[in-house]
């Protein structure tokens, strides 16, 4: 039997304040395989986004145990982490955090700045990820010459340029029209299906959400399994199939 890929277990994390520690998340269990793609939704303050960045290894939790793969994440200090985040995990935000003076390439090329490559091969790698999505015309652009959806594009190829073992998406479509957004909603699907990447997406959209082979609902720092049945109740008026 294999071993899940994420193991999250018996998380807490709180949050200090003037009056007195901010419980945002209260004893969660997840399991992901490797090969995933799981909706996290949820109202806001739920905990999702929290989740998320302990998942990725931007934050630690206050109790409990976070591991991927081998390496057990809560226990790394932020410098192991640092390191640990450059080589595993793929970030894809809601408003892209492209470097405004930097072309499209560049922008992709930036993570691997930061591994001893030859830049031959690090030209081969960009230039995979930026035909993958699509891009190979408009990479001497820079951000501000590029549609939104194309900003999400380069953003994609950013994450995917590592080779990382995680994606997580931070809201990847709350910045896009309909149109657009299932334009990347596809691209993310084809990343999955392909590629056969973990994604952990968290979402305020429904048609996003029901993207997701699995659906995580959270409420209150509580986590549960989705359904379609979840995506009507965390999005009234959601007509959609899960």
């Amino acid at each position: 039997m294999s071993v899940p890929l994420v193991r999250v277990e018996g998380v807490h994390k709180a949050y200090p304040t003037g009056g007195g520690p901010l419980k945002v998340l209260r004893g969660v269990d997840l399991q992901l395989d490797r090969g995933d793609f799981i909706s996290l939704i949820g109202p806001s303050g739920s905990g999702k986004s929290t989740l998320l960045n302990l998942i990725a290894g931007l934050d630690k939790p206050t109790e409990g145990s976070i591991a991927v793969g081998d390496d057990v994440i809560s226990d790394m200090d932020e410098a192991a982490l640092a390191r640990w985040r450059s080589a595993h995990v793929g970030f894809i935000f809601q408003f892209y955090h492209l470097i405004p003076v930097l072309t499209a390439y560049e922008n992709v090329e930036l993570p691997l700045l930061l591994f001893r490559m030859s830049s031959a091969r690090r030209k081969k790698q960009v230039l995979t990820v930026l035909d993958l999505v699509g891009l190979t015309d408009r990479m001497t652009h820079r951000p501000g010459q590029l549609s939104g959806g194309e900003q999400q594009r380069v953003g994609i190829a950013r994450a995917l340029v590592t080779d990382p073992t995680l994606i997580v998406a931070d809201e990847p479509t709350g910045d896009l029209d309909g149109h657009t957004s299932e334009e990347i909603l596809d691209l993310l699907g084809a990343v999955h299906q392909d590629m056969g990447k973990t994604i952990v997406l968290v979402t305020h959209d429904p048609r996003a959400a029901s993207r997701g082979h699995r659906l995580v609902h959270m409420d209150k720092g509580l986590l549960r399994e989705g359904d379609a049945e979840s995506l009507r109740e965390a999005f009234p008026g959601w007509q959609g199939g899960g």
